[in-house]
C-alpha cells in the first residue's frame, strides 16, 4: 500500500504522520487489498474566525475510490472521525464484494432432484 500524507497550510510533523499510520493499521486489518492512500490535512480560516482542522482521505481499492472527509476544532479529533467513517465504508465495501461472488449455475442443485414424487 502506497501512503501519501500532505498538509495544506500546515507542516506534517512526524507525530502526525505516525498517528495517521497507526490509525490506518485498523483499516488494513479489516481489508488488506488497498492499492494506495492519499491523506490531506489542512487548516481553514473561516469567516467567524474559528480555525477548522480538516482531514480528507482517498483510498483506492480494486475498481473503486473511497473518499471521506471530516472537520473538527482539533486535528487529532478530525483524524479520528475520518478513520471511523472510513472504517465503516471499507467494511461496507468488503461485504459488498463478498456478496458479489456467486456460485456457478452448474454447481447449484437441481430443483427437480430434490422434489418428492407425488402420490395419488
Amino acid at each position: 500500500m502506497n501512503l501519501t500524507i500532505s498538509g495544506h497550510h500546515l507542516d506534517v510533523t512526524p507525530a502526525i504522520r505516525e498517528y495517521v499510520q497507526n490509525k490506518l493499521e485498523r483499516i488494513t486489518r479489516h481489508f488488506d487489498q488497498v492499492i494506495d492512500t492519499h491523506v490531506i490535512l489542512c487548516i481553514d480560516n473561516l469567516t467567524e474566525k474559528a480555525k477548522r482542522q480538516k482531514a480528507e482521505i482517498n483510498l483506492r481499492v480494486a475498481g473503486k475510490i473511497l473518499h471521506v472527509a471530516s472537520a473538527a476544532h482539533d486535528l487529532y479529533a478530525a483524524i479520528d472521525m475520518l478513520m471511523d467513517r472510513l472504517d465503516r465504508q471499507v467494511l461496507k465495501y468488503k461485504q459488498m464484494m463478498q456478496d458479489f461472488t456467486h456460485t456457478s449455475p452448474k454447481r447449484l442443485p437441481d430443483a427437480g432432484d430434490d422434489a418428492e414424487p407425488a402420490t395419488a
